[in-house]
C-alpha cells in the first residue's frame, strides 16, 4: 500500500487508527445487537388457552377411542364438521357473481349486512333509525369494541378509578381476559348454584342489588355458556326491573341466537324485552355457532340510543375504536349472512337447518342422560335434559374430568362442560359407561 506524500510513520499511525475504528465499530454493533436483543430472554412462557390446548392435546392423541367433548363447534352425526346447506349455497351464488370483489369494507363494515344481522336480533318491529350497529370480528370482537366504548364513556361510580362490568361465575371465560383488557373492573355476580346444579337465581338477584349504581352488568342472551341454564321470562323481567331501579347498563352477549332451541325468535325473547323496557342494550352478536361461520369471523356490536343524534355520535365513537384496532372488517362472512338473509328461500332453509342443528343437540342431551342410567349410574342427571345450548354442564369436579380424559381419552374442561356436539350414536355409550365410572359412588353437586 502506498499513499503519496504521506510518510512511512504517518501510513503506520492511519493504518493503526483505521484497524482501532474498526474493531471499535464491530464491538459497538455486538453489544448494540446484545442489548436491543436482551430483553426477550426475560419475556415469560404464556399459559397455553383452557380449551384450545385441549383441542390440540385432542389431536396429538394416538387413543383410536379418544373423544373431544370439549370446544364448542357443532358436528353432526358422524363427527364432522358441517357447512349448512343454506350457507353452502349462499357461498356458490357469490363465487358466480362477477360483480362480487375484495375491497375493503367501510370501517363500520357493510351496512346492509348490518341491517339484516340487527333487525334478526331485534326482530322486525324494532326501531332501527336509533341503534347504532357496526361489522365486528364476531362475538369476540364485539365484546372487545364494546368493553372499550363502555370503558370510555359509562360514568365511573363515586369513588372508583374504572367502570365496574359484572360477568356471571362462571362464564365464557374469554369474557374476563377481553373486559380486563378494555380497562374495565371485572367482577363477578352469582350465577350457578353448584348444590342444586341450577340457576342461582336468588344469589344473582342479591349481587345485582349489591353492585354499586351505574355498573355495566353483563348478561347472555340465551343459551348461557357454560351451563345452559336461563332464566324464564318472568325471571328476566325481575332481572330487568333491578338492572332499571339500580341505574345499571345491559351488555347483551348473543351467541347462540336459533341455535339454542332451533327458533330464532324465541331465543331473542330476553333481549326484545329490555329493548321493549327502555334499556341502552349494548349487544355483541355472533353468526360463529348458528350460522356455522365459525372460521369466517362475522358479527356485530350495537347500541340502543334515544335519538337520532344520539345514533349518530355513538356510531362516530364506534369507528374512531375500529379505525385503530383493526381498520375493517372481513366480507366473505358478512356477505354469506347477507345473502342467505336477503332471499326468502334461503331464508326459510337457513331457519330449516338452524333447527335441525339444535335438534341433534338436544336429542344428544336427552339421550345421554338415557343411557347413563342404562349403564348403571344412580345419580339424578335431570339438570342436564333441563339445560339448553350446545353444552351440558354436568356437575363433575376436576378430578373426575381428568380421569375421563387420563383413563379414557374423552378430552373435555376441568369444569365438567360437555359439548353435546361430540356426541353420537357411535360416541355416546361409551363416553356414558366412561362418565359413571368417574362418579360412581361421588357426589356431583357441592357440599
Amino acid at each position: 500500500l502506498f499513499m503519496p506524500g504521506i510518510g512511512a510513520t504517518m501510513m503506520f499511525k492511519y493504518l493503526a487508527a483505521t484497524i482501532l475504528l474498526s474493531s471499535a465499530t464491530q464491538a459497538f454493533s455486538t453489544v448494540t445487537k446484545t442489548d436491543m436483543a436482551s430483553y426477550l430472554s426475560h419475556v415469560p412462557e404464556g399459559p397455553p388457552d383452557a380449551i384450545l390446548g385441549i383441542a390440540e392435546a385432542f389431536k396429538s392423541c394416538t387413543d383410536e377411542r379418544k373423544v373431544n367433548v370439549c370446544v364448542g363447534a357443532y358436528r353432526d352425526s358422524t363427527g364432522k364438521p358441517w357447512i349448512l346447506p343454506s350457507v353452502r349455497k349462499a357461498e356458490e351464488r357469490l363465487l358466480a357473481d362477477p360483480t362480487v370483489n375484495k375491497e375493503y369494507a367501510p370501517i363500520a363494515g357493510d351496512a346492509k349486512y348490518v341491517d339484516l344481522a340487527l333487525g334478526f336480533a331485534y326482530g322486525a318491529q324494532a326501531d332501527m333509525t336509533k341503534i347504532a350497529g357496526v361489522q365486528t370480528l364476531s362475538g369476540t370482537g364485539a365484546c372487545r369494541v364494546g368493553g372499550h366504548f363502555l370503558s370510555k364513556f359509562v360514568p365511573k361510580p363515586e369513588g372508583m378509578d374504572k367502570v365496574p362490568i359484572y360477568i356471571p361465575n362462571p362464564t365464557w371465560g374469554n369474557h374476563i381476559a377481553i373486559f380486563n383488557n378494555c380497562g374495565m373492573d371485572v367482577r363477578r355476580y352469582r350465577y350457578y348454584n353448584s348444590k342444586t346444579n341450577r340457576l342461582d337465581y336468588d344469589g344473582l338477584i342479591e349481587d345485582l342489588k349489591e353492585a354499586p349504581e351505574g355498573s355495566v352488568i353483563l348478561l347472555h342472551a340465551c343459551a348461557h355458556n357454560p351451563t345452559g341454564c336461563d332464566p324464564t321470562m318472568d325471571q328476566w323481567k325481575d332481572i330487568s326491573d333491578l338492572i332499571k331501579s339500580k341505574k345499571h347498563h345491559c351488555f347483551f352477549d348473543s351467541a347462540y341466537q336459533g341455535f339454542a332451541s332451533g327458533d330464532a325468535e324465541a331465543d331473542a325473547s330476553a333481549l326484545r324485552l329490555f329493548v321493549s323496557e327502555g334499556h341502552n342494550v349494548v349487544l355483541a352478536q355472533s353468526f360463529a355457532k348458528n350460522f356455522g361461520l365459525y372460521g369466517e369471523r362475522t358479527g356485530t356490536l350495537s347500541v340502543v340510543c334515544n335519538s337520532l343524534e344520539e345514533r349518530s355520535a355513538v356510531l362516530s365513537q364506534l369507528k374512531l375504536i375500529i379505525r385503530p384496532m383493526y381498520s375493517s372488517p372481513p366480507i366473505h362472512g358478512s356477505s354469506i349472512v347477507k345473502t342467505v338473509l336477503t332471499d326468502e328461500e334461503l331464508t326459510a332453509e337457513y331457519y330449516d337447518n338452524c333447527k335441525e342443528m339444535a335438534t341433534r343437540i338436544n336429542a344428544m342431551r336427552v339421550k345421554l342422560v338415557e343411557v347413563l342410567k342404562e349403564v348403571g349410574s344412580e345419580h339424578d342427571w335431570s339438570h342436564v335434559t333441563e339445560q339448553i345450548g350446545m353444552f351440558a354442564y354436568t356437575g363433575m369436579n376436576s378430578d373426575m374430568c381428568d380421569e375421563l380424559t387420563s383413563k379414557y381419552s374423552i378430552f373435555l374442561t376441568r369444569d365438567g362442560r360437555i359439548s353435546l356436539a361430540g356426541l353420537n350414536d357411535g360416541n355416546i355409550e361409551y363416553v356414558a359407561k366412561a362418565v359413571h365410572d368417574v362418579t360412581a359412588g361421588k357426589s356431583i353437586t357441592s357440599s
